[in-house]
């Protein structure tokens, strides 16, 4: 009798436990974002995986441009060009702006296209929110300074590369609303207004979508700017975020 009731006991919680584990698969299935192996679509909301996805995307051009094409973003194809040895680009695409979408100022800038996807998930899924939540109205555009630049981290003569050498990297400087109002990471980061909220919040919201994010809170080197790049990293697949 008593092993009768240890086996029912134990089919109890096999069953409750196959329960959960049915509900946590169907919960999944309904966002699919969340899971390490579905496809990546860049018109989904961020998921759990979302922002390591769009980092396996560098070295997968044909990829990268052709999620691009599905989620409806403009953009021209750079070819291959910049430095040699260690610095270069081969996959640099240029937005173009597509009806609705934010500019980049300067519109030139041409970053590889892991972090133009990810500016414009940012764009769509982080920045524009925020924007709509605290003022009203959305971003007319992102004043930057500048994605390809052949040189080592933190401008040193020896050391590791920058993805800026790689074109991997943005520095994002500033934010400009429908209105004309001018929101700047080196003057409005600190404080407890709006501005301090909506620049605090897209740096977080960035947070699921780069590799790499340094702000302000990482140090005086980005006092006026948030570093976001789309550094490859391995299997660990570890993230900053600062």
């Amino acid at each position: 009798m008593r092993r009768l009731h240890l086996t029912l006991r134990a089919l109890v919680i096999f069953a409750v436990i196959l329960g959960l584990l049915w509900t946590g698969y169907a919960l999944l299935r309904q966002r699919p974002q969340d899971l390490p192996w579905t496809k990546l679509d860049l018109a989904q909301p961020v998921g759990l995986f979302t922002g390591r996805k769009l980092a396996a995307l560098t070295g997968d051009r044909a990829q990268c441009l052709a999620l691009l094409e599905q989620a409806g973003v403009a953009y021209t194809p750079m070819q291959r060009g910049g430095g040699e040895g260690q610095c270069g680009y081969a996959d640099a695409v240029r937005l173009k702006g597509e009806r609705g979408a934010i500019g980049l100022s300067p519109a030139g800038v041409a970053p590889s296209c892991p972090v133009a996807a990810a500016l414009r998930v940012w764009e769509w899924q982080v920045v524009q929110p925020a924007a709509q939540r605290l003022f009203g109205q959305p971003v007319r555009s992102i004043t930057h300074f500048g994605s390809y630049s052949c040189r080592r981290m933190y401008g040193r003569s020896q050391g590791d590369f920058s993805e800026h050498a790689t074109a991997d990297a943005i520095d994002i400087s500033g934010f400009t609303l429908a209105d004309g109002r001018r929101i700047s990471v080196i003057g409005d980061w600190k404080g407890q207004g709006k501005d301090a909220a909506f620049l605090h919040a897209v740096r977080d919201g960035a947070c699921g979508l780069f590799s790499t994010v340094l702000s302000p809170d990482y140090n005086a080197a980005h006092r006026d700017h948030f570093h976001l790049d789309q550094a490859e990293r391995g299997a660990t697949g570890w993230r900053a975020c600062r």
